[in-house]
């Protein structure tokens, strides 16, 4: 079914809940703001192909323009909202959006851009206006609500993070299917039993991919979702029992952060509804993971994957439980494992991840040269997502690490997820940070920085208490030889941290050989 036939059958049911208002966008609302806007884009001189992107916090009318795309054949980029504006204005241009839509909460960002995006002169603002911008309202007012004659298949282009660079946009093939035909296929994989009667919690930023496309997913199936406009750990839990939520998606700091409330309001909300709780977008500690099993039950399925949709992974709790760290097993794709070289490695080896599609599923825009250096030596339809990790006998692939963030110390490979992993445990450790910083012996010594926990000072006490802790959980050469404490650590609402930020700092005025 698509979007039209759900607003048909069930027009007055919420496609979008704020979580934060109450405030609600039915069937019939998306369907005709989205058909509005096909429309109004059409009419700006938009076909088929063109590119269009979106600079607002989750609001209530983000998923217009992604429907609006979804059915023009558009490709839609969605901004991270959190970015200065001369960062925006390079993925405006680079993406070569031919229109922009921002909100009035982004208007600073916005007022800065006139003069940086000289090749998007089409600007539209949602909830009010500023000089330079149209009204969104006004111009879906003005346009035809008469159904779409054709609809086709359109696709997001994101961009990564940037944590090592300006970010790349991620540019796959536009589908050639009409799209009733590409959300049918969109469907068809289904495996956390999405319908029409899922209440799906969003606790992330729609900017990001995964949040975007579960949206998508479940509004397609004429499902609710309830987002929230920023995450807090007790609100997620109350709106999973306030809602009857049955799905859910998350990244690991989320199960950290609810973990880490007081037993009785953690375990002060029915949570009986939910069914299926979603994570990826960073391998989940072992022990929080296994926690999180004992209090949700075996509700929790994994994912490895990237937007480039080059390959992916899957796991249940009970497949977990047996493989705990693993990420799963091959669902899309086969996997590799191989050396610096692009020599596949045996068994239980630890190399660069990468995954064998039929053919290249993606290129880096307007960057032959990352895409490249995305692909194995010597096989083109290998591609790596920069992940280390090594499979077990039976298929099970363990991530060890992201290839740009290993450690040398005196010749000696060190991965910080697995110290992260063990440090997060500790209950006066809010959050962490694992990173190589220069040592004039060693060439780098591994360095922990710490958010210690709500109510704890940052001490050295603190600091020695922590660096046994980690001696008691891990081998010698692993543990940090030193603490630092920050009062907040830099990392997106998608769950991503900005080592780089935090590395750099100890590096500066250091020669770049070191």
């Amino acid at each position: 079914m698509t979007l039209k036939d759900h607003a048909r059958l069930t027009p007055e049911k919420p496609a979008m809940i704020s979580a934060e208002t109450g405030k609600v966008v039915t069937f019939a609302q998306l369907e005709d703001n989205s058909t509005r806007l096909v429309h109004f884009l059409r009419a700006q001189g938009l076909v088929r192909g063109d590119h269009v992107a979106i600079l607002m916090e989750n609001h209530l009318s983000f998923m217009d323009l992604v429907w609006a795309a979804y059915r023009a054949g558009l490709y839609v980029t969605s901004i991270n909202r959190y970015l200065p504006p001369d960062e925006v204005a390079y993925i405006v241009q680079d993406c070569g959006a031919k229109a922009l839509v921002a909100s009035f909460g982004k208007r600073d960002t916005a007022a800065a851009l006139l003069e940086m995006i000289p090749d998007c002169p089409l600007r539209l603002m949602v909830d009010g206006t500023i000089p330079g911008w149209q009204s969104y309202e006004e111009a879906l007012a003005q346009s035809s609500a008469v159904p779409l004659d054709e609809e086709w298949m359109g696709d997001s282009m994101l961009y990564s993070s940037g944590t090592t660079g300006r970010p790349k946009g991620i540019l796959r093939p536009l589908p050639n299917l009409s799209t009733a035909e590409g959300m049918a296929l969109r469907q068809s994989v289904n495996r956390y039993g999405l319908s029409a009667d899922s209440i799906y919690l969003s606790p992330a930023p729609l900017y990001h991919a995964a949040p975007l496309s579960y949206v998508l997913t479940v509004q397609s199936f004429g499902g609710t979702v309830v987002m929230m406009e920023r995450y807090d750990a007790e609100q997620a839990l109350k709106l999973i029992a306030d809602y009857k939520v049955t799905h859910s998606q998350w990244v690991p700091t989320m199960f950290v952060r609810m973990l880490k409330l007081p037993p009785d309001v953690r375990l002060g909300y029915d949570l009986s509804s939910h069914k299926v709780a979603v994570h990826a977008a960073a391998p989940c500690p072992v022990e929080v993971k296994r926690e999180m099993i004992a209090w949700w039950g075996p509700i929790l399925y994994e994912y490895y994957a990237g937007t480039e949709a080059s390959g992916s992974t899957f796991i249940t709790s009970e497949e977990w439980l047996k493989h705990p760290g693993s990420v799963g097993k091959a669902a899309l794709g086969i996997l590799h494992i191989c050396d610096e070289d692009g020599a596949e490695l045996p068994i239980g080896e630890t190399g660069l991840v990468y995954f064998e599609r039929e053919t290249a599923t993606f290129q880096y825009h307007n960057d032959p040269e990352k895409t490249q250096a995305a692909r194995h030596p010597l096989h083109a339809n290998w591609n790596a997502l920069g992940d280390v990790g090594y499979l077990d006998d039976e298929g099970y692939l363990y991530l060890t690490d992201r290839k740009a963030f290993m450690i040398i110390s005196g010749g000696v490979n060190i991965y910080p997820q697995a110290i992260e992993d063990a440090l997060v445990t500790h209950p006066k450790v809010g959050d962490v940070a694992v990173f190589g910083v220069p040592d004039p012996e060693m060439g780098e010594a591994v360095k922990a920085v710490i958010e210690p926990a709500p109510g704890v000072e940052p001490t050295e006490e603190l600091a020695q208490e922590l660096l046994a802790f980690a001696r008691s959980k891990l081998a010698h050469y692993m543990a940090p030889r030193s603490v630092d404490f920050i009062v907040e650590m830099p990392r997106l609402p998608t769950g991503k941290l900005y080592k780089r930020l935090l590395r750099d700092t100890y590096w500066q005025n250091q020669d770049s050989k070191i």
